[in-house]
């Protein structure tokens, strides 16, 4: 399984989103695989490759065990549930 972020460098949203990741990791011991987009081609390929019309921007988590996704800021209950597999 891997929890991968899509994030840009100089998103405000992407920025508001960090500090949930960290917590993730610390509290439920989950890492996020991070990818910037915005100025890493070949990452925003990745992200094409995932997305397939799900979100089209940043941040964009998915999940590809469950293949759930968010678009967007989201709640840390929301990411925790998105990373164990329980949100779509």
């Amino acid at each position: 399984m891997a929890l991968l972020e899509f994030y840009g460098e100089e998103c405000s949203h992407c920025h508001a989103m960090a500090s949930l990741i960290e917590r993730l990791g610390e509290e439920e011991k989950l890492v996020v695989e991070k990818y910037e987009v915005w100025h890493n081609k070949e990452n925003a390929e990745k992200a094409a490759e995932h997305d397939k019309g799900l979100c089209g921007g940043v941040p964009f988590f998915y999940n590809t065990e469950s293949k759930g996704f968010i678009c967007g800021e989201a709640s840390y209950n929301d990411l925790k549930a998105w990373a164990n597999g329980d949100k779509k």
